[in-house]
């Protein structure tokens, strides 16, 4: 049991956010207008409400967004998915620099960011139990977003996949529009399955340890709702999908946090929280516990274990140890299999495409503009 499941509406939020995310995508990637209004004119709005709220407006610190959204974090990845958006947009309709050749870096460099962002927040996890334990075999702190963490050598593990899956973007450079009479797509072709898959595994785990409250949304629903377009009918758009969705998701959190922290459709509980379920105890309530040893300065402190015992909850780290593994294996194998190509087709995989000839790759590229083919 990788989630504690207790409710049909649990179930039923899931699916509201996996559909949700794939037709807020589909509005913003098949039009310009619906490009602009998705990405550019509702983040416009959003960072005016957002300044309005700390001006007193908008119900102020009792706003939902003011009360529990608040850190830099939320707002950093809000704003950098959305400029991975937009810097997409650019590309696929060839806006001022977007024409450029050594644009054309941006995916890879605004994907690597993000994923060094999540590497950081790891270790600084693993440092934090270490700090508290003295060895990373597991130990609770409480971050400064009200979440429970419980950190040990899988967060070590998981930042050295995350690092792994930054060196299997390949083919960085090809990057094309699509051949739909609107150019809806920016496409990666030489971004496949070995990729994906390497990415979906090591972010599931990234969310998993670092948004354990947040992860039967952002970790699963948020993840596959770009893999399951990228299958079925946008083959090699999974990139720019994947930014999309991960921006309208930030700006819903953003937005709407209770939805996910509270009433019908809180966030299941992952397993690491073991036996909180059977105590009663929901998203919100640990949330509230956390941010209070939080405040109080013990957020990194033996009294935060102390906390969750009293709670009623056991640490099971055992699925966290699963997918750090699981992560580090899938990222290594793409790897093996990326340099594996390199040598056989004697090329750099960075500024040459290495997939050529594999279905996903040439079914990507029957979707390019012929003049750009």
């Amino acid at each position: 049991m990788i989630f504690q499941i207790n409710s049909l509406w649990q179930v039923i939020g899931w699916c509201l956010v996996f559909a949700g995310l794939i037709l807020v995508n589909e509005i913003g990637r098949r039009t310009k207008s619906g490009g602009m209004i998705v990405f550019v004119i509702i983040p416009a709005a959003l960072t005016v409400y957002f300044i309005l709220i700390h001006f007193g407006l908008f119900g102020g610190s009792a706003n939902p967004t003011m009360a529990y959204m608040d850190g830099w974090f939320h707002y950093f990845k809000l704003y950098a998915a959305d400029i991975g958006c937009v810097g997409f947009m650019m590309i696929k309709y060839k806006w001022g620099i977007g024409k450029e050749k050594w644009f054309k870096w941006w995916p890879w460099f605004i994907v690597s960011a993000n994923i060094m962002i999540a590497n950081v927040s790891d270790l600084e996890s693993a440092l934090a139990a270490y700090n508290i334990s003295g060895n990373l075999s597991g130990a609770w702190w409480a971050s400064n977003e009200g979440v429970f963490i419980y950190g040990g050598w899988w967060n070590v593990v998981n930042a050295v996949a995350g690092l792994i899956n930054i060196f299997c973007m390949t083919g960085c450079i090809h990057l094309y529009s699509s051949n739909d009479k609107n150019k809806s797509d920016m496409l990666w072709p030489d971004m496949t399955i070995w990729f994906i898959v390497a990415y979906d595994i090591w972010n599931f785990e990234y969310t998993y340890l670092n948004l354990p409250t947040h992860s039967w949304y952002c970790g699963v629903a948020l993840l596959l709702a770009p893999t399951f377009a990228n299958a079925l009918w946008n083959k090699g758009a999974w990139i720019q999908n994947r930014a999309n969705t991960l921006a309208i998701w930030c700006m819903w959190a953003q937005v709407v946090p209770l939805f996910q922290l509270s009433g019908i459709f809180a966030a299941a509980l992952p397993r690491v929280y073991g036996g909180a379920t059977a105590a009663g105890l929901t998203t919100m309530d640990l949330y509230e516990k956390a941010i209070e040893l939080y405040k109080a300065g013990e957020g990194k402190t033996a009294a935060v274990g102390e906390a969750i015992a009293e709670m009623g909850i056991t640490a099971d780290p055992s699925m966290q140890s699963l997918f750090a593994i699981l992560a580090l294996f899938v990222n290594i194998l793409c790897m093996a299999v990326i340099i594996k190509k390199s040598i056989q087709n004697k090329c750099n995989p960075y500024s040459n495409e290495v997939f050529v000839g594999t279905k996903d790759y040439e079914e990507a590229m029957a979707r390019v503009e012929v003049a750009e083919a």
